[in-house]
């Protein structure tokens, strides 16, 4: 076979082999789609504020040089009762290694198979240790693929259900199994549903950083941690009261101070409420999009500081005829477009409603015991005779006089299966449409995003950086938003041409449109600011590939592999720029590699078939 159009060979000229001839033909049609749609691809597989941080520049995690945090433990020698019950909680129990009292407690075997990946999953334990496996199967029965990893971290404390955490080398990934406690069985973890990730699922920083007390990522990278990975597991006092090492170093040398003054702890009750809700905002409020602020990260935060120093979260302006509908964790914004919390804004900062008014973290009440202790809090500002059903109907409720059970009805999750969400919008009646507020949040600077987390009585929009990044992910999901990111796009190259993102972006604009040497000197640029960037290293390959550079192609790709090991479409890349390269062992191992990482792929595996065939 000759295939003079991919390779510039003669008519009469062979290849090495045949069976790798077929293979070239059948990889060079699907895996040239794959390239080109590469870094659509990479980007779009990572959650939202991870998309940012890919981009952002590298940095030591905060407060590891001089020791800052010191862990809960540090915390519970002196506040054991505070300790005890938080302990009890979901978020006190956000992550917990696999232990012989899990294996006890859990049911540790179960065996599904999925017909539209046709994959069969089980999951065992083994000599004190949980194990899950993906395998397929051929007509004969016959092992096609079998994969088996065991599990490292739990992650949930299974008030919906818990999922699996693997490590493989220096990184994280999901299970592809998870446990609902509503069906009382392992299925699919969320997600997988619709594709088969396997074990290859990057549990990336942002994923992370809600379920974990303190995690170690390393800085720039895509779901690399460091050795140990957390240096506390569960969420814990730290991730709301600020680092502690300040605080324990001065009450062991014998300091004191007045109720609420202490300097060296934050106390989020006594935070003004915009900063008491940040605190929650972090976890409990992802909008349309969140980005970081530029050079920030994660690790930058701390309680008591505004979020938007750190990161914007931004909304796609709904409008009344197509008003909000998906509010997985969309707390505050559910809250703030409460009759409650819009009429508390109008009293003192003290009187003003926030997340803490309602919860304490401290002390979770059991499902039994919430009515009764929610309706405590509702009385803070409610009477009975605020209510407007009858005596009558609200003796009938369960329990007597239930007011979340009316106001904050549970109904079932879209976005994870299996699974009920609270509604915090605290509605008179389930139909209650959003108020005028909702559909009047956007500024004059601002016009087509809602900037959520902006500190109070501050118009100002995120830095224009910021912005960009944050149109980039939303023109795929609206084209509307196109316009708004070339516009950024513009203003960025005259006032910020020294940044390593906007050097990208227009690099990657230079590429789709045709002008390489623009391109090339564009992403080049990129580079020299912040070398850690596979995609930009993708682009580049691309680029030499069209240059017909294909020893340069190979180069520049296995540097964006470097970067991202795991992931599928450049190490798919790299395996065509080897074969452009007529580089074919090479070629050859790139394939087998790639199937020790993703040996679910039955595309590649059946090509790798070819390829060796005489």
């Amino acid at each position: 076979m000759t295939i003079r159009w991919l390779h510039g060979r003669a008519p009469n000229e062979p290849l090495a082999r045949g069976g790798l001839g077929a293979f070239i033909v059948i990889l060079a049609i699907i895996a040239g789609l794959l390239y080109a749609a590469r870094l659509s691809a990479e980007v779009k597989s990572l959650p939202r504020a991870e998309q940012a941080a890919a981009h952002a520049t590298p940095r030591k995690a905060p407060g590891t040089a001089n020791n800052s945090y010191v862990g809960s433990a540090a915390c519970s020698r002196c506040h054991a009762e505070i300790s005890n019950h938080f302990s009890q909680t979901k978020m006190g129990r956000s992550m917990t290694p696999v232990t012989p009292e899990f294996l006890r407690t859990t049911p540790v075997f179960a065996s599904l198979y999925d017909a539209h990946s046709d994959r069969h999953f089980e999951v065992h334990s083994q000599d004190g240790k949980l194990y899950q496996t993906e395998f397929q199967l051929d007509t004969a029965g016959h092992d096609v693929c079998r994969n088996t990893h065991p599990i490292e971290w739990i992650i949930g404390a299974n008030a919906n259900g818990i999922g699996a955490l693997i490590r493989h080398d220096d990184t994280i990934f999901e299970a592809p199994l998870s446990y609902y406690e509503k069906i009382g069985k392992w299925e699919l973890s969320p997600g997988y549903q619709k594709g088969d990730f396997g074990f290859n699922r990057v549990v990336v920083p942002g994923c992370i950083f809600c379920h974990s007390g303190r995690a170690q990522p390393v800085a720039g990278s895509d779901g690399k941690y460091q050795n140990p990975a957390f240096t506390q597991l569960a969420i814990g006092c730290e991730n709301c009261h600020g680092p502690g090492h300040a605080h324990v170093e001065a009450m062991g040398e014998g300091d004191s101070y007045p109720h609420g003054k202490d300097p060296t702890i934050v106390n989020p009750g006594n935070l003004a409420p915009a900063l008491a809700n940040d605190i929650c905002m972090s976890c409990h409020q992802t909008g349309d999009t969140r980005v970081f602020q530029p050079g920030k990260t994660y690790q930058d935060f701390r309680p008591g500081q505004p979020l938007d120093r750190i990161m914007a979260i931004l909304m796609v302006p709904p409008t009344r005829n197509n008003p909000p509908r998906e509010d997985h964790v969309e707390h505050y914004y559910s809250m703030i477009m409460s009759k409650c919390y819009r009429a508390s804004t109008r009293q003192p900062s003290e009187k003003q409603m926030r997340c803490i008014t309602c919860h304490d973290p401290h002390i979770e009440p059991t499902a039994t015991q919430a009515p009764n202790y929610f309706n405590g809090k509702c009385m803070n500002c409610h009477t009975e005779q605020s209510c407007k059903t009858s005596a009558q109907t609200r003796s009938h409720t369960t329990p007597v006089n239930n007011c979340i059970g009316c106001h904050m009805q549970k109904r079932e999750g879209v976005a994870i299966s299996h699974t009920s969400i609270t509604n915090h919008r605290i509605v008179a009646r389930p139909d209650e449409p959003f108020p005028d507020a909702a559909f009047e949040m956007t500024t004059q600077v601002l016009p087509d995003l809602i900037y959520l987390n902006h500190e109070p009585d501050n118009t100002t929009p995120p830095p224009a950086v910021t912005l960009l990044q944050a149109y980039a992910q939303l023109k795929d999901q609206s084209p509307t938003y196109a316009a708004s990111y070339l516009r950024t796009l513009n203003e960025l190259e005259q006032k910020e041409p020294e940044n390593a993102i906007v050097q990208a972006a227009l690099g990657h604009k230079a590429l789709e449109e045709g002008r390489l040497d623009q391109a090339a000197e564009h992403l080049q640029d990129s580079l020299h600011l912040n070398p850690a960037q596979a995609t930009v290293y993708a682009d580049l390959s691309t680029i030499a590939e069209q240059k017909g550079q294909a020893a340069e192609a190979v180069a520049l790709t296995q540097k964006a592999v470097t970067l991202e090991p795991f992931n599928a479409p450049l190490q798919k890349a790299l395996v065509l720029a080897l074969i452009n390269a007529h580089q074919y062992p090479e070629a050859e191992a790139a394939m087998e590699k790639y199937l020790e990482n993703f040996p679910e792929d039955d595309f590649m595996r059946k090509m790798l078939a070819i390829a060796k065939s005489p």
